[in-house]
Order: C-alpha cells, then structure tokens, then sequence
C-alpha cells in the first residue's frame, strides 16, 4: 500500500518526494513508512521495482474477454501496455538520475522474463484467432510488442491511438487503394 500511494507522488516530484508527504497521501504515520523500509533510498528503490514488474501488465492482459473480436482485443491490451510504459517512464524518469541504480531482477523477472511473460499473455489474446493469422500468435505477439515499445514519440506527430495502431498493426500502412 506505501509503494502505491507513493508511485504517483514520484511521478510528480521525483526523489525530492517526502516520506511525510508519502504517509500523509497512504494516511498513516511517517514512521511506519520506517517500520517497512530501512530508509527513504529503500522505499524509492521499492517504488522502482514495482514500476518495473510486468505483473500488473500481465493481469490487465489476462482480464481481456477474449470472445471480442480481435481489434477490440489488440486496442485494450496496446492500452494497458502503454499505461505501462507511461508508469515505467513516469518512474525511471524521476528516479533514473540517481547514481544509475537500477533494481536488478524485479519481483524474480528480470527484463527478459519480464518480456517473455507479457508477450506470452499477448498470444494468449490472439490464440481464439490463430487459423486467420499469418504467423504463430507467439511471433504475432512479438510484433506486436516490439511496435508499441517503439513508436516514435514525437512533438510533430501525436501518438496514435490504440485503435489507430491496431488497424496499421493489423491492415498495414497502405490505404484501401494504394498497392
């Protein structure tokens, strides 16, 4: 509960954030913040493996009804994937100047599992599809991954949405008429 409420707090103020202001947030006292973690240091390395975790990804993942049709299906999970990427960047951003410390293994997945389990839940979404697609849900998966973690982000050209990525993901960059 402490490493939740205080997410947001370092989103918006960085290391600077206090533990008071942290417990105010969680009401609780300041000291059982010191009760759970040695120190503040300990607290914000906490925060960072949270953000880092691929399990909260992975639950919205699984949580997708997979009787929608495939689109509505792609959209949702580039929607909970980005929100992930928005906490992962939100946090990391805020505490990434910090020495260069980095958590390791987060909650026993280090980056590459952490990548495997999310592809995974990914194909999982595109398997009731399997006979339509041109490649394995696990490979499609991969793709599809590996699109939303690149997307340029730009000042000249806004994001597209989930729904504008999916239908280029899906149908390709050419419009109806173009070959």
């Amino acid at each position: 509960m402490i490493v939740q409420t205080a997410i947001p707090l370092i989103a918006e103020y960085g290391a600077t954030v206090t533990t008071a202001k942290v417990a105010r947030a969680a009401g609780i006292g300041e000291g059982t913040i010191f009760r759970v973690f040695a120190d503040k240091e300990e607290l914000l390395q906490a925060c960072m493996a949270e953000a880092l975790s691929p399990e909260h990804a992975v639950r919205e993942l699984d949580a997708i009804d997979v009787s929608q049709p495939l689109p509505d299906r792609l959209a949702e999970a580039a929607e909970a994937l980005q929100a992930h990427l928005s906490r992962m960047g939100a946090i990391a951003g805020s505490l990434g100047h910090r020495g260069g410390k980095h958590p390791g293994t987060v909650r026993g997945a280090g980056r590459d599992e952490s990548t495997t389990r999310i592809r995974a839940a990914l194909a999982e979404l595109l398997e009731p599809d399997k006979a339509a697609l041109r490649r394995p849900p696990e490979q499609i998966a991969a793709l599809f991954f590996g699109l939303l973690f690149t997307q340029p982000r730009t000042e000249e050209e806004p994001d597209l949405t989930p729904q504008e990525l999916v239908d280029v993901f899906l149908h390709g960059a050419l419009s109806g008429g173009a070959k």
